[in-house]
């Protein structure tokens, strides 16, 4: 039983190693901004494989950097509207 457990655990391990060196080194938003096009790259991969993807600290970057640039760019950021509150232009 405990030889089953142990190749068990070696086997998640050895899977969830290689799930990192696949996902590469992990960018900030900062950097998804000033690298559009590798952003667009990463969150193609993102939602072609959501379930194993989509919680990955370089998805949730790259998303966070598209929706900053997205909103950015329409104006619609959220700014203080005088009652502390805030709200959208």
């Amino acid at each position: 039983m405990t030889t089953k457990f142990a190749m068990l655990a070696a086997c998640s391990i050895a899977a969830s190693l290689m799930a990192c060196q696949r996902q590469g080194p992990t960018q900030t938003v900062e950097w998804y901004v000033a690298h559009p096009q590798d952003t667009e790259n990463v969150l193609v991969a993102c939602r072609n494989n959501p379930g194993e993807l989509a919680a990955t600290p370089n998805c949730m970057n790259a998303n966070k950097a598209r929706n900053k640039t997205t909103w950015g760019a329409q104006g619609r950021g959220i700014v203080p509207d005088g009652n502390g509150k805030g709200g959208a232009l």
